[in-house]
């Protein structure tokens, strides 16, 4: 690596450009060289690739700090109404790219390290990603933030400062290998660690009734174990905006760090154990919970979490001397799924107990604060917890979540008299069998607005899997369809279409999407289109690049690229995909004069670590790949990789270069998807069903530029009530079979016929996700793709329009549904302060 030239000696920065705020590439060299030297304590012969990444890192963050100090005073002196965004996960990517396409300072940079004899390319790589998420659930909210702050609109974002992200994903003959992530072992350069604001979180123990002093029965917890909560915040800048909003962290420490007393009786392990097992509670994201240990450790977790946030909001109420009664006029909180449901009863808690309010106010305040969002239509994944635990983890939470189903079943007794039915159906505690709590359930009863993710799942949502809490409250229902935030998805990880689109409609649509619509008419330019080609040939050549080095797979640029990336779940139909790749490449082989284009299939995902169907899913996929790649009989016409350890960084470079985005989940299955979204943003096609919002992104398009396949919702539950039986299908499937016995007589599998055995009997005497009802409408589909590709006029006319329409599908557009119809936040001005006014401020 170059190390940075001596730069002349620099004088006082201008007038106009203060030495940690500027934004001209002058500014930032000076800021950087400051940092290298006063921060990493580093002089450039000494220095690393790090060493420097994190030099930039915190030149940007200074700038950062005065937007955020900026929004703050701005808020504070408002008393702004104030969006709390409680989620179990934020997979917020890399920071540093985003923020410098944020403040506007991208040229700027790479000019700095240029005359430095750096490459801010090289820097931006050597970020490590904050792994605080598992797929779309947590990517959803990374973007939500950013718009919150893009738009102006007050919000903090909540949730849990892992030391461990998600697992790094490594192939090992195949298989699926996890290793612990180490995000932090460089340090966070972004964060700033909040100790003054610290919480204490009880857990465990029992309840005690006493009479306060007007004589008044109350309870009090008396736990067993107290964790601190230390909050670590993140400023979230806005796009082009003075408005940096707070993401803010929780870290659990052990109030006692060291018992002494232990170690001088020579118990050396007990001397540090209590410290350890409280501090487990934010070591690592998602533990395995097949255990009675792992679940306690997630419920653990999520109401950690959720009870510093909400003792925060408290402190703020305090600091800003609101009054309590006036909490859900300050704060609209948002529970993204059923993670953070415990809040309810939580916030119950602390009013009622802690703060000593009356049960009927409490409630008022709680039931027009909280907003729910569903993510899933799947009912395993709606989230239940045994009775016996809940109440050795949150004993006085589990009487208030009685008292609240108390409560909310006599009202449905009043209006539904005599239906035991639907008491049943409806309480917080399923009583079938071991009893649980129900978190959907209490999150429906205790939150004014529940919003689906799309237009079909909120429709299933009240037709089915909620239909009961739709008739009760239909008013309470509503759809917000996903978005994602183009600034990442576009800007900074396709720079040449982002750039090519700047010429051809100016930059107004990165804050209005909409204006993408502009590009229409030049789908229909000979030269537009050559260009728009051009780029893509070069983002695949990037890709590929990638894929060589990860993987040793050399693929070719000029082949089309099939992508399916996402966690791997059956629903999500990976193994339909591996299907098709085996009927062409069987196909290939039987018929040497088969005419195709050729085609690159390239997957990406990780299987959780005890989903076993999906990790042989991921094994499969593997196994066609090195059998396929290795066949000179299909050399040259289609090609399979697994990319491995699929996270936002591989997607800056998978979704610019893809060309056709497999969305192909059972229909009624997806709740929405917002990768489907980053894929027809960049000019990807879709392959999809009837699911999720692939139904919206299809009618946006057009159905001639959206490749459709597979049966309806209506069909899927037809074929159900009539009995499927999946070998019936094979039966009449000369194809179908074909495939499935290539798999079965081990060619895949190095001769090995019981490799994959559970797989094939289970999709033959099972199949719960119907793939053998769509195979033959999925290979007539690919054989549409086929032909359409073999047009590159007609491909990249097609390619143009998806990313034209697909503004409906920015996350801006989401968050202002979710503020004017669900939150009635609105945008607070923010003037960009400078040290004088801090200066001022202080010495009044």
């Amino acid at each position: 690596m170059n190390h940075p030239q001596t730069p002349a000696p620099v004088g006082t920065a201008h007038q106009d450009e203060e030495g940690r705020t500027g934004l001209s590439a002058d500014a930032l060299k000076r800021a950087f060289l400051d940092n290298l030297f006063c921060v990493q304590g580093k002089f450039p012969a000494l220095a690393t690739r790090t060493d420097y990444h994190l030099a930039l890192a915190h030149a940007v963050r200074d700038r950062l700090l005065q937007r955020w100090i900026s929004t703050a005073a701005a808020y504070t002196k408002q008393g702004a109404r104030t969006i709390g965004y409680l989620s179990a996960e934020f997979l917020m990517g890399p920071h540093l790219g985003n923020n410098l396409i944020n403040l506007g300072i991208r040229g700027a940079a790479e000019q700095a390290l240029a005359e430095l004899g750096l490459d801010l390319d090289s820097l931006l790589a050597a970020e490590v990603e904050p792994g605080l998420g598992n797929g779309g659930l947590g990517r959803l909210a990374a973007c939500y933030i950013d718009s919150m702050a893009t738009l102006g609109l007050p919000a903090l974002g909540y949730g849990i400062r892992y030391e461990h992200g998600i697992f790094q994903q490594e192939i090992a003959d195949g298989w699926q290998v996890e290793k612990t992530d180490r995000w932090l072992r460089y340090h966070n350069p972004w964060e700033l660690m909040r100790p003054e604001w610290t919480v204490e979180v009880r857990l465990g123990g029992r309840t005690e009734r006493y009479a306060d002093a007007t004589g008044r029965e109350r309870v009090r917890w008396v736990a067993d174990r107290t964790v601190n909560g230390i909050p670590y915040d993140t400023p979230i800048l806005g796009f082009n905006t003075a408005t940096a909003n707070t993401l803010r962290l929780w870290r659990a420490e052990a109030p006692e760090a060291f018992d002494l007393d232990s170690f001088n009786r020579g118990d050396y392990f007990g001397a540090v154990n209590r410290k350890t097992v409280l501090e487990n509670i934010t070591k690592i994201l998602y533990p395995n919970d097949e255990t009675l240990q792992g679940k306690q450790l997630r419920l653990e977790q999520q109401y950690f979490f959720v009870s510093a946030s909400l003792q925060d909001m408290l402190r703020i109420m305090r600091t800003q001397r609101l009054p309590l009664a006036s909490f859900h006029e300050k704060f609209a909180i948002q529970l993204n799924d059923t993670h953070p449901a415990v809040a309810v009863a939580e916030l119950m808690r602390l009013l009622v107990d802690e703060q000593q309010l009356e049960w009927e106010d409490a409630w008022a305040i709680t039931t027009r604060t909280f907003g729910y969002t569903n993510h899933t239509l799947l009912p395993e994944a709606l989230e239940r917890w045994p009775l016996p635990l809940f109440r050795a983890v949150l004993p006085r939470h589990l009487e208030i979540i009685f008292e609240i189903n108390a409560r909310f079943l006599d009202e449905v007794r009043a209006r539904f008299p005599g239906d035991d039915g639907l008491l049943a159906r409806l309480s917080l505690i399923d009583e079938h069998g071991e009893r649980y709590v129900r978190m959907a359930h209490l999150a429906c009863v205790g939150s004014h607005t529940i919003n689906g993710v799309a237009e079909l799942h909120s429709v299933l949502l009240q037709r089915d899997v909620l239909k009961d809490f739709h008739a009760l409250w239909p008013q309470k229902f509503t759809n917000v369809t996903n978005g994602v935030t183009p600034r990442r998805f576009l800007a900074l990880s396709n720079p040449r279409l982002a750039g090519l689109i700047d010429e051809a409609i100016g930059p107004g649509w990165l804050t209005d999407l909409t204006q993408l619509k502009r590009l229409e008419p030049l789908a229909d330019d000979p030269a537009f289109r050559a260009r728009w080609r051009d780029i893509k040939r070069e983002n695949k050549r990037v890709l590929a690049a990638r894929v060589q080095r990860s993987t040793g797979v050399t693929l070719d640029p000029d082949s089309l690229f099939d992508v399916q990336v996402k966690r791997i779940h059956e629903y999500k139909r990976q193994h339909l995909a591996v299907l098709q790749v085996i009927d062409l490449y069987r196909r290939l082989r039987e018929d040497p004069s088969l005419v195709i284009a050729p085609r690159t299939f390239l997957f990406g995902g990780k299987a959780a670590p005890g989903y076993w169907a999906a990790k042989l899913i991921i094994k499969l996929i593997n196994a066609v790949a090195e059998v396929v790649n290795a066949d000179p009989a299909v050399r040259g016409l289609i090609k399979v990789v697994f990319l491995p350890n699929f996270n936002v960084s591989a997607g800056h470079d998978v979704y610019p270069a893809a060309e056709v985005s497999e969305q192909i989940s059972t229909a009624g299955k997806e709740a929405s998807g917002t990768g489907n979204m980053k894929f027809m943003m960049n000019g990807a096609l879709t392959v999809g069903t009837l699911d999720g919002a692939n139904i919206e992104i299809r009618e946006a398009a057009g159905p001639e530029n959206f490749f459709l396949f597979g049966m309806t919702v209506e069909e899927v539950e037809a074929l159900r009530a009539a009995g499927y039986r999946p070998q019936d299908w094979v039966a009449r499937n000369a194809r179908l079979r074909a495939v499935l016995e290539l798999i079965g007589s081990g060619h895949f599998s190095r001769g090995d016929t019981q490799m994959f055995r559970s797989l094939l009997d289970g999709l033959t005497y099972h199949d719960p996700y119907m793939l053998f009802a769509d195979f033959d409408s999925y290979l007539a589909c690919h054989a549409e793709v086929d032909a359409a590709y073999r047009d590159p006029e007609r491909w990249a006319r097609m390619s143009i329009l998806n990313t034209a329409r697909s503004g409906g599908f920015s996350s801006d557009r989401s968050i202002d549904e979710y503020a004017k119809r669900i939150w009635n936040v609105r945008p607070v001005a923010v003037k960009l302060l400078t040290r004088e006014d801090v200066r001022g401020s202080v010495l009044q």
